[in-house]
């Protein structure tokens, strides 16, 4: 008992979660407006669907390399506060010029670094919640909630104001993300082994491919959506910024809610029966943003699936890739999860949303619909082995 309340009193609960939010008040403030921010100089679709690609693809590097580069070093926190500092200088070259190559070349630049962050982060967290796991979740919700005040504030603001001050706040919150991430010490975790263990070895077990692979599948369904979503609504059915932001926030709410359910949840059911109700309801959720969006409480109602399609697969993948990746390769395979899944597959999903977009908005969603589906196969077949005791 008294073990567990000194664990309790060691962990640094508002400075984890205070990092959270402002990491998370600068993707309410991108992935939302930024697309619209976009057409607002006059891009195309398919401009906007490139370089959102580029956002998204760059996780397909970046994250190994840092998490590499973190595990071989154990010198995470010196690796957050270099990342948030350079994606701070990076970004601020938006500032200099609206030019197309000018843009793509500043984005590049600023996701390499900005990508180095989160995965390290997420490695910090989980060392510090050692014998209590299941808080994750109530640590993570914060960023949600840092998500939600972004993307509701900004959607008032832009009815009044203009997207042209959209980098500026995006810098602010940059530069917040940095100033927090010196409130924490760095925290001990595993060093990497040379054991049969290894890393590949980890990565090439057939419940590890599956799981991967539907996570690439499940970011594929998502690309589209965060890179479309807003000017999907804006435009095809005039909505405005204030709406569209409350339509956003809703989602993450449903979110913030199921993290804080997420500890009973993981001790109630196995993370593969999480996986597989996640799944079929993200299929669902993009076939009604597609095809019903004319009527409000659909688009309500798809909103609250966020909290599966986006809250409980995280969760759920957060637990497997801590209980699988041992031996301390935890800061490698945060990162294969982030940049197979967030960044191959979202950026797959955001160039499929390039091409087809100005042909057919709800194909575009019928895509994704079809790639949930076909994660929720693999899912099933893949992880029916998968046995994991959730609870401490």
């Amino acid at each position: 008992m008294s073990s567990a309340l000194t664990s309790a009193s060691q962990l640094p609960y508002w400075r984890l979660s205070s990092f959270y939010f402002f990491y998370f008040a600068v993707v309410g403030s991108l992935t939302p407006y930024w697309g619209v921010y976009l057409k607002s100089l006059g891009y195309s679709s398919k401009d906007v669907g490139v370089i959102g690609a580029i956002i998204l693809g760059t996780r397909i590097i970046a994250p190994n390399f840092w998490g590499w580069l973190a595990d071989k070093t154990q010198r995470r926190l010196r690796i957050i506060h270099l990342g948030s500092a350079i994606a701070f200088v990076c970004f601020a070259g938006v500032l200099l010029s609206q030019r197309y190559y000018w843009l793509i070349l500043v984005i590049s630049c600023y996701t390499f670094f900005w990508h180095a962050v989160l995965p390290q982060f997420e490695v910090i967290t989980l060392a510090y919640l050692k014998g209590q796991h299941e808080r994750y979740g109530q640590i993570r919700l914060w960023g949600s909630i840092g998500f939600m005040a972004a993307v509701v504030g900004l959607g008032w603001l832009f009815d009044f104001l203009s997207l042209q001050l959209l980098p500026l706040v995006i810098l602010s919150f940059l530069a917040l993300i940095w100033l927090s991430s010196f409130s924490l010490s760095e925290a001990v975790v595993d060093k990497p082994v040379g054991d049969s263990a290894g890393f590949l070895k980890l990565v090439c077990q057939p419940v590890m491919i599956s799981f991967l692979v539907a996570s690439f599948l499940l970011q594929i369904s998502h690309g589209p959506y965060y890179t479309f979503y807003s000017l999907y609504l804006t435009e095809n059915y005039g909505y405005s910024s204030t709406a569209t932001g409350l339509l956003w926030a809703l989602g993450v709410l449903a979110e913030v809610v199921i993290f804080i359910f997420m500890p009973k949840i993981l001790q109630r059911f196995d993370v593969r029966y999480l996986l597989l109700v996640t799944f079929a309801l993200t299929a669902a959720r993009w076939l009604l943003i597609g095809y019903c969006a004319q009527w409000l409480w659909v688009l309500l109602f798809a909103q609250l699936l966020h909290a599966f399609s986006f809250g409980v697969a995280h969760a759920a993948s957060i637990e497997i890739v801590r209980t699988k990746f041992i031996g301390g390769h935890q800061g490698q395979g945060q990162a294969l999860y982030s940049s197979l899944g967030f960044g191959a597959g979202g950026a797959t999903g955001a160039l499929i949303g390039a091409f087809v977009w100005d042909y057919s908005a709800a194909l575009t969603f019928l895509i994704s619909s079809v790639a949930a589906v076909l994660g929720f196969i693999i899912l099933f077949f893949g992880l029916h082995l998968y046995k994991l005791d959730s609870r401490p």
